[in-house]
């Protein structure tokens, strides 16, 4: 905890700086998977990258300092990772995303990821540094 505050301080806390921290850190995800030849790898890599977020975001909302309105948010991205999560593996209604798609597939991810939820959801500027800092160890 004494991290966040600390890079709160410094400045890393800013909300900009940590949705970029954020948007790397997916980034990295997608060359992996276009970096990896075989589809269970492929598959591999994002089921992982997947599993580190929602533990990251469980930690997170772990802490007594969250508020209502962050769990809320980390509630509705964690349900957005769980329908990627089975659209990949062909779960809950979903067709599995089809080995020739998985590269298509990582950057769809990522579009979403760093667009669609991120811009949406107002997750406080320290508390997406301390998701941050939990991927990052995790």
């Amino acid at each position: 905890m004494f991290s966040v505050q600390t890079a709160a301080a410094t400045g890393i806390g800013d909300r900009d700086d940590a949705l970029d921290m954020f948007k790397s850190y997916v980034n990295s995800m997608v060359q992996k998977v276009k970096k990896a030849d075989d589809p269970s790898q492929k598959r591999k890599i994002l089921n992982s990258s997947f599993d580190k977020m929602t533990a990251a975001f469980d930690k997170a909302q772990e802490i007594r300092m969250v508020s209502e309105k962050d769990k809320k948010a980390i509630n509705s991205f964690k349900a957005d990772i769980q329908q990627k999560r089975n659209e990949l593996n062909g779960l809950d209604g979903f067709n599995r995303v089809e080995d020739s798609n998985l590269n298509n597939f990582a950057n769809y991810v990522q579009q979403d990821l760093e667009q669609a939820k991120m811009v949406s959801i107002s997750i406080s500027a320290v508390l997406l540094v301390l998701i941050i800092i939990l991927l990052l160890l995790l």
